[in-house]
């Protein structure tokens, strides 16, 4: 049974509130007076009204359990190629970005890593009195991570990969799941003309359909059923719930996403009994 649930803080900081201060033993002293575009604060209360434990919130997870080889076992689970099962780049250079990823989370980007080797390399840094069955860590990453699909032979992104600790990519919310056909031909459509990605405003006036993007404002709504679905594998043993809608549902689709995690009924009527409707 799990007792207590630790989130860790994402680090992209925006203008916003004063943090939450319980358990905020990020190594700095006191938390810092900005909040991520994923507020981790707000998902932790809302996730403590529903659950039978105790849930705390600590800084970045990469800078609490930091350890000495933590840079070289991100470049070993750096993903080469679309298409290729085997990963790692551990040449002196790529090191030191990713030591550099670690101490300026701000400057990493455009990196796909392979989320169990990312998921043993956190577990390893864990202490030993809490990797208790009745403790979970959740990470709430900046970096993109996947999983190897044996079926179709390539490397798909995740929002999550669940476990201990469970992994929660803010960038795999906005681009695991696929958004409708006409946003990818609007990217590459402005991409030709101007040599970048085309501000929200533009997507969200011609593209139909809803999605999140990048520094989306719905992020940490978003994320709650997320954060849930990680306790709830971990307390009952059971998978994703197979009912669309449902805040335990795995969106593969953006559509799928904004109904399960942001339109109401929050759960469908089997989890709406253990976790009830949202405030």
């Amino acid at each position: 049974m799990v007792e207590r649930v630790i989130c860790y803080r994402a680090p992209t900081p925006v203008a916003g509130e004063a943090t939450r201060g319980a358990d905020d033993d990020d190594g700095n002293g006191d938390g810092d007076d900005t909040e991520p575009v994923a507020d981790v604060d707000a998902i932790a209360d809302w996730l403590e009204s529903r659950i039978d434990a105790t849930v705390t919130v600590r800084g970045r997870f990469l800078d609490v359990h930091r350890t000495e080889d933590l840079a070289e076992r991100f470049a070993q689970a750096r993903v080469k190629s679309p298409h290729e099962r085997e990963t790692g780049n551990t040449m002196l250079g790529t090191i030191r970005y990713e030591e550099r990823a670690l101490e300026h989370p701000e400057r990493e980007g455009g990196v796909l890593y392979d989320g169990v080797q990312v998921q043993r390399a956190l577990n390893a840094a864990l202490p030993d009195e809490e990797r208790d069955l009745e403790t979970l860590h959740v990470a709430v990453l900046d970096r993109a991570i996947g999983t190897w699909g044996d079926h179709d032979g390539r490397w798909h992104k995740r929002v999550t990969v669940l476990g201990q600790p469970a992994l929660v990519s803010v960038s795999g919310l906005y681009e695991a799941p696929a958004k409708p056909e006409e946003y990818y031909k609007e990217k590459q459509r402005h991409a030709l003309l101007s040599g970048d990605t085309p501000p929200r405003e533009v997507l969200e006036n011609r593209v139909e359909g809803d999605f999140l993007i990048e520094n989306d404002p719905r992020t940490t709504d978003a994320l709650k059923g997320y954060v849930l679905q990680a306790y709830h594998v971990l307390e009952t043993g059971e998978g994703f719930c197979g009912r669309e809608g449902c805040r335990l549902y795995n969106a593969h689709y953006h559509e799928e996403l904004i109904d399960a995690q942001l339109r109401e009924p929050a759960f469908c009527a089997e989890h709406a009994r253990l976790y009830g409707d949202e405030d």
